[in-house]
């Protein structure tokens, strides 16, 4: 029996995408497009993607919530995966990418699932909760700044309904977390502090997934 994930190479990589990935070529299109950004390594993989947009059919996902937008990549699979009259707002501060994500979104006939708030995000979560949105929505994705991940983490959980989840990116950071010898970067301090968090959070079920820079899951329990 396996004790641990199967270590991937090149090789196997491709095969996994070779046998499971279906990218659209609007999304490879925008993907292409963001390599263009000086910050073009916070878009998220492909496969990260898939899961996520495969995650809101699973769940039904009807009202969804993405922290951290960038250039719309992972907006577009969730928004795709969504039904008709399905809604996903989006929280970022950065116009330049969004006028990106805009375009793609409208080439892709889902701009109307989609309202982007520019602006900080504590603030359009604090205005979600204000405006009753307590317990209203599905799913969180979190993809933003490290350093106030546990506070969107705690505002996602008064937003969620009971069953509802959030998902978090990043929290492996370039395996640095698991690395004794890194001790004075403020962004690894912080996603182990995070980690360490939620792992000892009842309130949850939890499942972290060694799937891009890793993936962890957190099911809002009753």
């Amino acid at each position: 029996m396996a004790r641990q994930t199967i270590l991937f190479d090149d090789r196997l990589f491709d095969y996994i995408r070779s046998v499971s990935l279906r990218q659209p070529a609007i999304l490879a299109h925008l993907r292409e497009e963001t390599q263009r950004f000086p910050r073009a390594g916070m878009l998220l993989t492909p496969e990260q993607g898939q899961f996520l947009a495969l995650l809101v059919e699973l769940m039904g996902v009807r009202q969804a919530i993405e922290v951290g937008t960038f250039t719309g990549y992972s907006a577009l699979w969730m928004a795709l995966a969504l039904p008709e009259d399905g809604r996903l707002i989006c929280c970022d501060i950065d116009e330049e990418s969004a006028a990106v994500a805009r375009r793609h979104w409208a080439e892709a006939g889902i701009a109307a699932r989609i309202d982007l708030r520019l602006a900080p995000a504590l603030d359009t979560l604090d205005s979600l909760i204000a405006g009753g949105g307590a317990s209203r929505f599905d799913l969180v994705f979190i993809d933003a700044d490290k350093a106030n991940y546990m506070a969107y983490y705690e505002k996602a959980l008064v937003l969620l309904r009971p069953g509802g989840l959030i998902a978090i990116d990043n929290v492996l950071w370039g395996g640095e977390v698991a690395d004794p010898a890194i001790t004075g970067d403020e962004t690894v301090a912080a996603l182990r502090d995070f980690n360490a968090r939620l792992h000892a959070d009842s309130r949850v079920s939890l499942s972290l997934v060694p799937i891009g820079d890793g993936l962890t899951l957190a099911r809002k329990r009753a």
